[in-house]
Protein backbone atom coordinates (compact mmCIF):
# COMPACT_ATOMS: atom_id res chain seq x y z
CA UNK A 1 0.00 0.00 0.00
CA UNK A 2 1.37 3.65 -0.91
CA UNK A 3 1.50 6.00 1.84
CA UNK A 4 2.22 9.93 0.69
CA UNK A 5 2.43 12.40 3.77
CA UNK A 6 0.35 15.25 3.83
CA UNK A 7 2.87 16.88 6.19
CA UNK A 8 6.22 16.93 7.93
CA UNK A 9 6.96 18.77 10.78
CA UNK A 10 10.68 18.73 12.46
CA UNK A 11 10.00 19.61 16.36
CA UNK A 12 13.66 20.31 17.37
CA UNK A 13 13.08 21.19 20.57
CA UNK A 14 11.24 17.81 21.91
CA UNK A 15 13.62 16.13 19.14
CA UNK A 16 10.35 14.67 17.33
CA UNK A 17 9.72 14.59 13.14
CA UNK A 18 5.78 14.76 12.95
CA UNK A 19 4.49 12.90 9.91
CA UNK A 20 1.25 13.29 8.78
CA UNK A 21 -0.79 10.63 6.56
CA UNK A 22 -4.43 11.28 5.45
CA UNK A 23 -5.29 8.49 8.15
CA UNK A 24 -2.93 8.89 10.46
CA UNK A 25 -0.50 11.05 12.46
CA UNK A 26 3.06 9.51 13.61
CA UNK A 27 5.21 11.39 16.38
CA UNK A 28 8.42 9.25 15.54
CA UNK A 29 11.33 10.67 18.03
CA UNK A 30 14.72 11.49 16.25
CA UNK A 31 16.86 8.78 17.88
CA UNK A 32 14.30 6.00 17.12
CA UNK A 33 14.42 7.22 13.31
CA UNK A 34 18.10 7.24 13.59
CA UNK A 35 18.92 3.60 15.36
CA UNK A 36 16.22 2.33 12.34
CA UNK A 37 17.65 4.06 9.20
CA UNK A 38 17.17 2.53 6.31
CA UNK A 39 20.89 2.96 5.37
CA UNK A 40 23.00 0.13 4.68
CA UNK A 41 25.00 1.64 7.08
CA UNK A 42 22.39 0.46 9.73
CA UNK A 43 20.46 -2.10 8.10
CA UNK A 44 24.14 -4.28 6.35
CA UNK A 45 23.68 -5.62 3.25
CA UNK A 46 21.20 -8.78 3.76
CA UNK A 47 19.56 -10.05 6.36
CA UNK A 48 21.46 -10.62 10.03
CA UNK A 49 23.68 -7.85 9.02
CA UNK A 50 22.21 -5.48 11.08
CA UNK A 51 24.49 -2.91 13.01
CA UNK A 52 23.50 -2.21 16.48
CA UNK A 53 23.13 1.84 16.75
CA UNK A 54 23.72 2.92 20.57
CA UNK A 55 24.25 6.24 21.95
CA UNK A 56 22.04 7.95 20.35
CA UNK A 57 19.72 9.65 22.75
CA UNK A 58 20.79 13.17 22.34
CA UNK A 59 20.69 12.94 18.54
CA UNK A 60 18.22 15.45 16.58
CA UNK A 61 17.30 16.20 12.96
CA UNK A 62 19.62 19.32 11.38
CA UNK A 63 17.98 18.83 7.95
CA UNK A 64 15.61 17.55 5.66
CA UNK A 65 16.31 17.20 2.29
CA UNK A 66 12.95 15.87 -0.08
CA UNK A 67 14.39 12.81 -2.38
CA UNK A 68 11.90 13.57 -5.84
CA UNK A 69 8.05 12.80 -4.68
CA UNK A 70 8.57 9.59 -2.90
CA UNK A 71 11.36 10.20 -0.19
CA UNK A 72 13.14 12.51 2.58
CA UNK A 73 16.78 12.42 3.41
CA UNK A 74 17.23 13.18 7.26
CA UNK A 75 20.17 14.38 8.01
CA UNK A 76 21.34 13.86 11.74
CA UNK A 77 23.13 15.45 14.40
CA UNK A 78 25.79 13.43 14.75
CA UNK A 79 26.56 13.26 11.19
CA UNK A 80 24.55 10.37 9.46
CA UNK A 81 23.04 11.35 6.64
CA UNK A 82 22.97 8.10 4.44
CA UNK A 83 19.55 7.05 4.97
CA UNK A 84 16.52 7.40 2.59
CA UNK A 85 13.20 7.30 4.23
CA UNK A 86 10.42 6.67 1.48
CA UNK A 87 6.70 7.13 2.52
CA UNK A 88 5.93 3.93 3.03
CA UNK A 89 9.32 3.15 5.28
CA UNK A 90 8.13 6.15 7.12
CA UNK A 91 4.68 4.92 7.31
CA UNK A 92 5.84 1.34 8.45
CA UNK A 93 8.34 3.15 11.15
CA UNK A 94 5.01 4.87 12.27
CA UNK A 95 3.05 1.97 12.42
CA UNK A 96 5.31 -0.84 14.17
CA UNK A 97 7.40 2.06 16.67
CA UNK A 98 6.24 0.44 19.67
CA UNK A 99 7.50 -3.46 18.43
CA UNK A 100 10.74 -1.77 16.90
CA UNK A 101 11.39 -0.22 19.76
CA UNK A 102 10.73 -2.99 22.59
CA UNK A 103 12.83 -5.19 19.67
CA UNK A 104 15.64 -2.12 20.06
CA UNK A 105 15.45 -2.17 23.94
CA UNK A 106 16.15 -5.88 23.75
CA UNK A 107 18.81 -5.88 21.49
CA UNK A 108 20.42 -2.74 23.78
CA UNK A 109 19.88 -5.06 26.79
CA UNK A 110 21.84 -8.56 25.05
CA UNK A 111 24.69 -6.50 24.19
CA UNK A 112 24.97 -5.17 27.56
CA UNK A 113 24.39 -1.36 26.40
CA UNK A 114 22.71 0.89 28.87
CA UNK A 115 20.63 3.50 27.86
CA UNK A 116 19.86 6.93 29.36
CA UNK A 117 15.74 7.36 28.96
CA UNK A 118 14.31 10.22 27.67
CA UNK A 119 11.60 12.27 28.13
CA UNK A 120 10.09 11.22 24.28
CA UNK A 121 10.16 7.78 25.26
CA UNK A 122 6.59 8.02 26.68
CA UNK A 123 5.77 8.19 22.88
CA UNK A 124 7.95 5.01 22.01
CA UNK A 125 5.28 2.77 24.25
Amino acid sequence: MKHTPTDIKLQNKTRVLEVVFDDQTFRLPCEYLRVYSPSAEVQGHGPGQEVLQSGKEMVNIVAIEPVGHYAVRLIFSDSHNSGLYSWDVLYELGRNRQQNWVRYQKRLQEAGIERQPQPNDVLLT
